[in-house]
């Protein structure tokens, strides 16, 4: 690998799809399903491989799904040795909990039962209140805060959920909120499409699941010291002197700063490459647009793994 420092990023919930898991069936990573199953309590490789499209949907089986290809990936990358030179992770909403576990900070067998936690405080948050989320895109996002604030002042209950990358801001809140910020996108220049998720995530709506998560961590230990990952809520790396308890919570009814976080790795911790590892090349198009300049490389399939490999020989 390339002596100039990595960053790794790990997609969230939405990238999953049906069947993700069947091109990394044959690798020796593939043995970590059966571990994160254990610890999940739930069966990661049915998720994986035969479980259909629509039941997927279901929030705490999409992000379990998602994180056991994400790890996967990762642990197939390093027996790749492809892996030197790390110098951040970040993850996107789920994907902070695949980067504790690639940073050092959390553990596998932890990872896993919190995801399981998570998802299922989550689901059950967004059973007790009709939300939903939108991404607005386009518009910048001044006049994107601009109409969410104006819309709450209102009485409109509405949220930035996301900012993920330059024109692509994602609001959560009511239906109703998310209706009446569609209708007014035009106005900002902006177009708002709904997005098929199961509730209002990342907003205030989650508060429910904020207080059992932080049940979920009440005895779960993070490093001490560890690769720096960079926190959703405010974008900032740690390296072990977070407090990721607090920052876990925080970030169910906080906003992902996902296009900060980025910037952080790119600039403060001077990533000049990132690999995404996972399903889907979600966060590539968004790095893309981000950091035009900064090499990205996606890895949703050992296919790419093996191109990665071919290429760094010859480097």
């Amino acid at each position: 690998m390339s002596p100039e420092p990595i960053g790794l990023v790990f997609p969230g919930q939405g990238t999953q799809r049906q069947a993700m898991g069947a091109p990394w069936r044959d690798t020796e990573s593939w043995a970590l399903v059966e571990e994160i199953s254990r610890h999940a309590g739930e069966d990661v490789e049915e998720l994986l491989l035969r479980t259909d499209a629509e039941r997927l949907r279901r929030t705490d089986l999409a992000q379990l799904a998602v994180f056991g290809v994400t790890m996967v990936a990762h642990d197939q990358a390093r027996r790749a040795g492809l892996l030197t030179g790390v110098a951040g992770c970040a993850g996107h909403s789920l994907g902070e909990y695949s980067a504790l576990v690639a940073a050092g900070a959390l553990s596998l067998a932890d990872g896993a039962a919190l995801v399981a936690a998570r998802g299922r405080a989550m689901r059950a948050a967004a059973e007790a209140a009709d939300g939903t989320m939108g991404a607005l895109v386009a518009a910048p996002l001044e006049r994107v805060t601009e109409l969410v604030d104006g819309l709450r002042a209102a009485g409109v209950p509405i949220w930035v959920a996301n900012v993920n990358a330059p024109g692509q801001v994602v609001l959560s809140g009511s239906r109703a909120g998310v209706e009446r910020a569609a209708l007014e996108a035009p106005g900002i220049g902006g177009k708002l499409i709904t997005l098929p998720v199961g509730g209002a995530f990342h907003s205030p709506f989650m508060a429910p699941a904020a207080e059992r998560l932080a049940d979920a961590l009440a005895d779960v230990r993070f490093a001490a010291r560890h690769t720096p990952v960079v926190a959703n809520t405010d974008a900032r790396p740690y390296h072990g002197d977070g407090d990721w308890r607090e920052l876990a919570v925080r970030q169910l009814t906080s906003p992902v700063r996902w296009e900060e976080s980025v910037r952080t790795l790119t600039d403060r911790l001077g990533c000049a490459r990132l690999i995404e590892l996972g399903p889907g090349r979600t966060l590539t198009g968004m790095i893309r647009r981000i950091r035009p300049d900064t090499e990205v490389i996606a890895v949703d399939g050992p296919e790419a793994l093996t191109a990665l490999a071919a290429r760094e020989a010859l480097a």
